[in-house]
């Protein structure tokens, strides 16, 4: 087993219509566009998803990833919406601010811990509690599982996470320390997920050099690499390194070199407008009138 200390970075949705889902993220919740980058072809990791069309990637959250989990939205331009399965439960926010902005704006949609729970654009579930101060930051990520054994014999024997507390049904892990806690929980459904088009991606940081006995460690398990070590370029911005993982029920897992997307990830205090910009030249509106295809 390859002994990591891994760092929580993102999760990767796949949105339809990037002006509502800027409304949403950055209207409504309150995040920031951390950085924006447009591509012309598709990623060699299908970080966008198997497409090789134009493609833009937007993180968005409360803070940089050197110390916040935030979202990467993935943007394909010919594609209006995605086919939702079952494999993500939600993200959760954690911060008075913002619970008590949403509520007094009207958001009362409750789950049983007594949290909000906003839809995004696309449908993904947002869970908000005010019991936090401070600094808004996305707590937790909750993905669906079939068999809670399996999944987190995965995660905490392959991936080194920490199982901070597991019953038949939901497991919570952590991986890395940072300024802000940040937790995975799985959820046992009991049944085979189904991840549609719209499925996501789980991102961690780890030394490079950490990469490629991982990548072994997790073949030799007869586990499922998707995409073997490669190395990833963003013009004008650091080259870095990933390996692409599955686990046992298919949910992606991306594994990146930490030095160099340290300076990847510096936040850019141009991205909003740089998004905006190309939200405003984007034709696919014309598309959206005429019908844009959902897959």
């Amino acid at each position: 087993m390859v002994s990591l200390v891994g760092r929580p970075l993102h999760y990767v949705i796949k949105i339809g219509d990037r002006q509502k889902s800027y409304d949403f993220y950055v209207g409504t919740m309150g995040m920031k566009i951390l950085r924006h980058e447009e591509f012309t072809e598709g990623c060699k990791a299908e970080c966008n998803g198997p497409f090789n069309g134009q493609w833009s990637k937007t993180m968005v959250g409360y803070g940089e990833e050197d110390d916040h989990f935030v979202i990467e939205m993935t943007y394909n331009y010919e594609i209006g919406g995605y086919t939702k399965g079952d494999e993500f439960h939600g993200l959760y926010v954690d911060n008075k601010e913002v619970f008590d902005r949403l509520t007094s704006s009207g958001a009362s949609c409750w789950d049983e811990d007594r949290r909000l729970r906003l839809r995004d654009p696309d449908g993904n579930s947002i869970f908000v509690g005010g019991g936090t101060t401070g600094t808004p930051t996305i707590s937790k990520l909750a993905l669906n599982v079939k068999e809670i054994e399996k999944s987190v014999a995965f995660w905490s024997g392959l991936l080194s996470m920490k199982v901070e507390s597991k019953d038949e049904r939901v497991a919570v892990l952590s991986h890395g320390k940072t300024s802000h806690p940040w937790v995975l929980q799985l959820n046992s459904i009991g049944k085979v997920v189904d991840r549609a088009s719209a499925y996501g991606r789980t991102a961690f940081a780890c030394e490079t050099e950490k990469l490629a006995p991982l990548e072994l460690a997790v073949k030799t398990a007869c586990g499922t690499v998707l995409k073997p070590l490669v190395s990833l370029d963003t013009p004008g911005k650091a080259t870095v390194h990933v390996v692409i993982l599955a686990d046992p029920d298919g949910h992606e897992i991306c594994f990146v070199g930490e030095e160099a997307f340290r300076e990847l990830s510096k936040m850019d205090a141009s991205s909003d407008g740089v998004m905006q910009k190309a939200m405003k030249e984007d034709w696919s509106g014309q598309w959206f009138k005429k019908g844009k295809k959902t897959i």
